[in-house]
């Protein structure tokens, strides 16, 4: 048996390959007891207006029944195990509030026996901590697949995010790594808190108080990387989901390798894809916030994404037909897709144009990565001819210019547009 520092080192250690532990949209507010999801503040992560939060991230324990290659909590892993029970993990989610140093828990498990016995102790936890302890941090739980419906609606009663991983973006890959698994085991919880999350809605109209149910939303995570998927598939798989689902977020999860005995997945000693996944980011801000279709980004002609430069770049460079766009007439949907502009400078833009036509050294005051823009822009005092026709030498001289573009393997935080 382990004491309790051994298990928190081994189930702390097991639960960083997960990385959908943001906190974006909590709501819940202190109301007399202890703590405050709304507040900003030992995993960091960030909300969406780039608050940092410290949460307790976890996993309940790391048995697991299943044996998914790609794991390294799986079976046949040797590894050593450990297990909290829903005492210990109340106990010191209150003990690291209470010396300040996290705002909330991230709360996650292998499976053990069955789903439906994970499922109840992970709800046990989340309840004692709002019903008993009145605990009212940020909490975010891994729902798991093939819980019953009653326990996945407790649950949800208690948490401010709960999310359920894919894995494995398409089902032929997840049989391939994971045979003892489906896809429908994971749509089932999403589709279910998904309609409650609309029910307790259509309830607001006519009930004045109704129960907080999972205000933060949902996510899942798909792990990339470790089969033979396209990034058209990966992003149509995202795609779907959003729309099916409402997900506030889809994560991508480089395949960091972990199985030296599998041949199905890369060597260990692989380099994990994380430039890939930082494109496979900024590819999911494009159709989120800035207008983009996927047959924009990504299509039959061009299955994955290229490393070198942004989504956003790559398609103003197959695209010379919609440039140059002019700064000072152009609507705010067409300023968003000139590279180097992102959303908060195009909202500046528009702003700042009601006084006066915008020159050269305004949009410069303005933020924007001129040297990138200036190629599919014009402005007041802008010389150019109409239009484009040399984008090889305009990638050339992007990259040349700011070699930071260019593929890098060590890249370890997205960087947007």
């Amino acid at each position: 048996m382990f004491g309790f520092e051994e298990k928190l080192k081994i189930l702390a250690d097991a639960a960083k390959y997960d990385v959908s532990c943001s906190s974006s949209g909590g709501k819940r507010k202190n109301n007399g007891g202890i703590g405050d999801a709304s507040a900003s503040g030992i995993c960091h992560t960030y909300t969406e207006d780039g608050r940092c939060v410290s949460l307790l991230k976890i996993l309940m324990t790391n048995y697991c029944i299943y044996d998914c290659s790609f794991c390294v909590s799986r079976r046949s892993n040797d590894v050593q195990r450990a297990a909290f029970s829903v005492k210990e993990v109340v106990e010191l989610t209150m003990n690291f509030y209470r010396r300040n140093y996290i705002e909330g828990l991230f709360l996650s498990s292998g499976i053990f026996k069955s789903a439906d016995y994970t499922m109840e102790r992970l709800m046990l936890v989340v309840k004692k901590l709002r019903t008993e302890e009145k605990f009212n941090g940020y909490i975010h739980l891994k729902a798991i697949p093939g819980a019953s419906e009653s326990l996945l609606k407790q649950a949800g009663l208690y948490v401010d995010r709960m999310s359920v991983n894919l894995e494995i973006p398409t089902e032929e890959g997840l049989k391939l790594v994971a045979p003892e698994k489906d896809h429908k085991s994971v749509r089932e919880p999403l589709n279910i808190v998904k309609t409650e999350i609309m029910n307790i809605q259509q309830d607001k109209k006519l009930i004045k108080k109704v129960p907080l149910f999972v205000p933060a939303g949902q996510s899942t995570q798909m792990v990339i990387g470790a089969t033979g998927e396209t990034d058209l598939q990966i992003m149509q798989i995202a795609d779907e989901f959003y729309k099916d689902y409402n997900l506030k977020r889809v994560y991508y999860s480089g395949y960091i390798p972990i199985n030296a005995a599998d041949s199905r997945l890369p060597a260990v000693g692989s380099p994990p894809p994380l430039l890939r996944e930082n494109r496979l980011y900024q590819t999911d801000w494009l159709l989120r916030f800035y207008g983009f279709s996927i047959h924009e980004i990504l299509n039959s002609e061009h299955q994955q994404l290229d490393l070198e430069i942004d989504p956003k770049l790559a398609w103003a460079l197959r695209n010379p037909q919609f440039f140059p766009i002019d700064i000072n007439t152009a609507e705010y949907r067409w300023i968003l897709r000139i590279p180097g502009i992102g959303r908060q400078s195009a909202i500046k833009i528009m702003q700042a144009r009601k006084y006066g036509k915008l020159k050269e050294f305004q949009l410069r005051k303005l933020g924007i990565a001129f040297n990138r823009a200036k190629y599919f822009m014009v402005c007041q005092d802008s010389i150019t001819s109409p239009g484009f026709h040399y984008p090889e030498q305009i990638r050339k001289a992007i990259l040349e210019h700011n070699p930071k573009l260019q593929a890098n393997h060590s890249v370890t935080q997205l960087s947007l547009f």
